[in-house]
């Protein structure tokens, strides 16, 4: 009776794990993520479908999401579904293509925590218990993969992406970069300039 009881309570703690990796995937986290469209519908001539089968998605720069639809006549239900989401992020339509860009990346425990309509402090526990990392570390290496990306593929300023990845004092970001790579922002640029970071 027991082991019937904790089967139950395993198969819905799976499903449940699953939904949370779901969901995670589709955070906005610095750089443009194709996933957080993985949920919107496009109506598809009455029909309800994925908006990656009406038509193409890419990722052209750090903070862009395109969409070229197979048929030119969908781009507005494609733009009414993206609207109609919860996305926050609006449509730029040019006749050919949808843009979606992403505006400051910058995360925090509480906002995680609301999207999966959590106590922050509860979810950093549980984040911490499903990954084995403390969700403050998770989040910094987000921003750090950031940093390390548009600094070799931008042209930005690094105070400019400093604050973009939500960092309000350059010294603390420059410290925590060097920390982490062994190198200062500047050392990393002129390291990597051009190539895509690992």
């Amino acid at each position: 009776m027991a082991s019937e009881a904790t089967k139950i309570y395993d198969e819905k703690m799976t499903k449940t794990l699953a939904a949370l990796d779901s969901d995670y995937a589709t955070i906005r986290a610095g750089r443009a993520n194709p996933h957080v469209l993985d949920k919107i519908m496009v109506d598809y001539y009455g029909a309800p479908t994925p908006i990656n089968q009406v038509g193409n998605i890419s990722v052209p720069e750090p903070r862009m999401i395109q969409i070229q639809p197979w048929d030119s006549t969908m781009l507005k239900a494609i733009e009414k579904a993206i609207n109609a989401s919860e996305l926050g992020i609006h449509p730029g339509n040019d006749g050919k293509v949808i843009r979606l860009i992403q505006e400051n990346p910058d995360i925090s425990r509480e906002e995680l925590a609301s999207r999966f309509f959590l106590n922050p402090d509860y979810f950093a526990k549980l984040f911490k218990k499903e990954t084995g990392k403390a969700l403050s570390d998770y989040i910094a290496d987000l921003k750090l993969e950031e940093a390390k990306y548009m600094l070799s593929q931008t042209a930005d300023g690094i105070s400019n992406i400093a604050s973009l990845l939500g960092y309000s004092n350059f010294s603390y970001f420059s410290k925590m970069f060097r920390k982490k790579t062994g190198m200062t922002p500047s050392e990393y640029r002129k390291a990597y300039y051009g190539t895509i970071p690992s």
